[in-house]
């Protein structure tokens, strides 16, 4: 069963490093952001830091573009669609405890850039909190996120990127079918806590675990990244039982 993953894998790697390379060579060209569309973006981002602070799961569902927009974190995963969305805000720790509950997450200063028919931008969150880094597209319904991904002060340090774990899940075989998300029990009952797939900065690079789909285990690897870009360092199949009694990297 792992042996036919392990192929699927090498498969879609090799289709999908053939997309990315004729993608690269067309760039699309950068140009300034209206002062309507900063007003939009800056609308959407508010909204965000409100949905999310206040709990309000299918509102913070909403802002994000239909079928495939999506967050990602490195202990999160990358989290698309409406319901796994709303999972996740309902999964916070605020929204379990007695936290107060008020805008979180709130930009200190947004960096934006019109690059085709989408604008891209950069959220910094102060106090070292981190940043965003987003992909907004124009939709029937206004502005909306195609993509936002949060990069933690030590993936800062680690010189990591939002592009570094796509390029990543990619490598990995994240979008293969093969990975399972990750739920946990609690008070309340089952509580959501990563899409399949999370990855965390390390000294090498960077490592991630990968829930296998019909199997009791997991992917362990290690990647490196060489001048032809990620790579494998190693990748190892870890059985549930050693991952739950700390047997993992």
């Amino acid at each position: 069963m792992r042996k036919s993953m392990l192929v699927a894998l090498v498969v879609g790697l090799g289709c999908s490093v053939l997309t990315r390379a004729a993608a690269q060579q067309t760039p699309a060209p950068a140009s300034p952001v209206s002062d309507q569309d900063r007003a939009g973006i800056l609308t959407l981002v508010g909204d965000y830091a409100r949905a999310l602070g206040l709990c309000a799961a299918e509102d913070y569902a909403r802002l994000f573009a239909e079928p495939d927009g999506y967050f990602a974190s490195g202990p999160r995963g990358k989290v698309a669609g409406h319901d796994l969305l709303v999972a996740l805000v309902r999964s916070e720790r605020h929204c379990n405890d007695n936290s107060e509950r008020r805008a979180r997450n709130v930009p200190s200063k947004i960096d934006l850039q019109a690059s085709g028919d989408r604008i891209m931008g950069r959220a910094e969150l102060g106090n070292n909190s981190g940043h965003y880094e987003d992909v907004y597209v124009k939709t029937a319904r206004g502005w909306q996120f195609k993509s936002r991904a949060y990069l933690s002060p030590a993936e800062e340090a680690a010189g990591l990127t939002a592009q570094d774990f796509i390029d990543i899940r990619q490598l990995a075989g994240n979008d293969s079918g093969y990975f399972e998300d990750v739920w946990t029990e609690a008070p309340g009952g089952s509580r959501f806590k990563s899409a399949g797939f999370v990855i965390a900065p390390s000294a090498e690079g960077a490592t991630g675990r990968a829930k296998l789909k019909d199997e009791t285990g997991y992917y362990e690897d290690v990647y490196v990244k060489k001048a032809q870009g990620w790579r494998f360092q190693s990748r190892r199949y870890a059985p549930e039982a050693a991952v739950r009694a700390g047997g993992g990297n």
